[in-house]
């Protein structure tokens, strides 16, 4: 494997992928309504797909159609699971109550 072909299979997409996230945060942060997040995801995604895997890369409509719906469903999925590890981490400290019930 040659270094476009690590470019053009490996990092164009992981790119794509976070250039989604990226633009649905500033949706989000902008007022838009969380809850319609994942369909902006998927809409990006495919915007991303058709442009950049369909266009730019040669891959055709159809499969640019098919490489958007895949780029904007791990974009939600990344975020979520992103949310969902650093949420549990954030909750492993203790509470003062209960440092003060262990010290009693």
């Amino acid at each position: 494997m040659n270094t476009s072909e690590i470019i053009e299979y490996l990092l164009t997409p992981a790119a794509q992928i976070a250039m989604i996230m990226a633009l649905a945060e500033v949706i989000k942060r902008s007022g838009f309504n969380s809850k319609y997040i994942p369909l902006i995801d998927l809409i990006l995604g495919l915007i991303s797909g058709i442009f950049v895997s369909g266009i730019i890369m040669g891959y055709g409509f159809s499969k640019g159609i098919i490489m958007g719906i895949a780029l904007g469903l791990t974009a939600c999925g990344t975020f979520s699971g992103v949310k969902n590890v650093g949420g549990e981490l954030k909750n492993t400290e203790p509470t003062d109550d209960e440092i003060d019930n262990k010290i009693l």
